[in-house]
């Protein structure tokens, strides 16, 4: 009897979900994720809790995809590039989110994805967009009294760097196969915040409690949304898709609100709202998708039902997003 992988088993059972609950499963476990990871850092810090997620999910990709580390240079060059994109980029959110709400950081950030899909258009209605999303960004940092700029500066270099991990990972998706470009990059992205995590962690490392809880965060936020979100780029339109991601602000907000108590004013909930018109405005006009984080994965040539692995920049093209994860959020 042959042995069936990890891999493969997960990928059946995603397989018979409908993909659209895969997406909207997949932005409430990485936002859920984020807000734990915040509960973390008056214990661990931000750096810690970084860490603690790039670890625990590299460990967890590994042993799901147990990749081969027989890549070509030019793939380990990609690879090494998109764990230090991914390090830093998750670094800058995670210490964002210490310092401004969970939905205006994850809402702000959202420009990032938003700005690579409306890069180069010549389409009018595309200005649009990007002015409602610009005048939804004003209302959220004004609608809610002092706002930290260290976070603001914090969160829009996240974004930077989530439009820079957009592209990064459809070169990673084109060089490398199945989750195991992921699963290095991850460890990649693990070793370079290692430092920095240990020693804002300190010997707070050494207890169970926040150990057991920054595996749960590496989970929600890496592991689960990266699987779920390639299974349904399978199996559906990447305009839906990108539609159906265009919900995260809103579901960052709720989680900020049920999880952590961060309640947002009624403008700062149009704020919000006006940042996700914009998104869902850019995604069907351009028919690309506004939030990849995932990178693309080949088709296999015989069609495997269900056998699905994660990603964070997954798109449709090399210029369109496809969390992370594991993108920041």
């Amino acid at each position: 009897m042959a042995v069936v992988g990890p891999a493969r088993l997960v990928g059946r059972g995603l397989g018979s979900v409908p993909p659209p609950v895969l997406v909207v499963g997949g932005i409430v476990s990485l936002q859920v994720g984020s807000a734990i990871a915040r509960q973390l850092f008056p214990v661990i810090g931000a750096l810690g809790a970084v860490w603690l997620r790039l670890g625990f999910a590299a460990v967890l990709l590994l042993a799901l995809w147990r990749p081969s580390p027989r890549l070509s240079r030019r793939a380990w060059l990609v690879v090494v590039a998109y764990g230090l994109v991914l390090a830093v980029m998750n670094t800058c959110f995670y210490e964002a989110i210490d310092r401004l709400p969970l939905g205006m950081a994850v809402t702000i950030e959202f420009l990032g994805p938003l700005g690579v899909a409306l890069a180069g258009s010549r389409r009018w209605l595309d200005v649009l967009w990007a002015l409602l999303a610009a005048g939804g960004v004003a209302l959220l940092t004004e609608g809610g009294g002092s706002v930290s700029w260290v976070g603001l500066a914090l969160i829009l270099t996240a974004a930077a760097l989530w439009a820079c991990y957009i592209y990064v990972g459809a070169k990673l998706g084109k060089h490398t196969s199945g989750g195991a470009g992921l699963a290095w990059a991850m460890t990649v992205g693990a070793v370079v915040a290692a430092p920095l995590g240990i020693v804002g962690a300190g010997t707070s490392l050494l207890h169970p409690v926040p150990l057991a809880a920054g595996l749960g965060v590496a989970l929600l936020s890496s592991v689960v949304p990266y699987s779920v979100e390639l299974e349904a780029l399978r199996r559906m339109p990447p305009k839906v898709f990108g539609v159906l991601m265009s919900l995260e602000p809103a579901v960052a907000a709720l989680a900020g609100l049920l999880v952590l108590g961060q309640v947002l004013r009624p403008v700062q909930w149009v704020a919000i709202g006006l940042v996700v018109a914009a998104s869902v405005g850019a995604t069907r006009g351009s028919g690309s998708n506004p939030r990849p984080r995932r990178p693309r994965e080949p088709r296999p040539p015989a069609p495997s039902p269900g056998h699905s692995g994660p990603a964070r920049p997954a798109g449709h093209s090399d210029t369109t997003p496809a969390r992370g994860p594991a993108a920041s959020g």
